[in-house]
């Protein structure tokens, strides 16, 4: 595994499991949101999203996390392996009620200068809604979009719990670290 593409819902923990991923594998974390986001919450151009996204995935090593289909072929395109955190609906909305609380709370700052606020829960443009509508989107769409021949190299890893993540992650970059760690003794 050298370049992961991190799929699922909103709340489902992408951005973190990609953190832990890239952390343990040594490789840069490329996070879409951050890309997509201006400040105001204002969306890029998709030219310039898709170019950055292009730019970045040209590397050898990388994890990302986001759904942007606009960005699959570079993405999905390139990845070795994708993980697809399909967990229960349930699981995901109490994970961005708790994310979005503590956010809106602490007024933490995202991708230079948003911050979360209530609406983001009970506004026009909730998260919830987002989140319930894409559930059975994403159910339909992925496993189709799968078998496509542009993506029939990717290793698809299937997680259906945070149970399921932890023990898939548990040996996520002890090889690397083995390595590594021969390669410090040696010298």
């Amino acid at each position: 595994m050298k370049r992961i593409a991190i799929v699922g819902k909103t709340g489902s923990g992408k951005t973190t499991l990609a953190r832990e991923i890239a952390r343990r594998i040594d490789a840069p974390h490329i996070e879409l949101d951050s890309i997509s986001w201006g400040p105001n919450w204002k969306s890029i151009a998709w030219e310039r999203f898709r170019a950055h996204v292009e730019a970045r995935t040209r590397e050898p090593l990388w994890v990302t996390d986001g759904n942007y289909r606009q960005a699959r072929e570079f993405v999905w395109g390139r990845a070795d392996t994708l993980v697809w955190l399909d967990y229960p609906l349930w699981v995901a909305l109490w994970r961005l009620t708790v994310r979005t609380a503590r956010r809106v709370w602490t007024r933490e700052v995202l991708w230079g200068t948003n911050v979360e606020r209530g609406s983001a829960i009970l506004g026009r443009d909730s998260l919830y809604w987002y989140a319930i509508k894409k559930h059975r989107e994403h159910r339909i769409e992925y496993p189709l979009a799968f078998r496509q021949p542009e993506y029939c190299h990717l290793k698809i890893v299937y997680l259906r719990s945070p149970r399921e993540t932890a023990a898939w992650l548990e040996p996520v970059g002890d090889r690397a670290g083995s390595v590594k760690n021969r390669a410090e003794s040696a010298q």
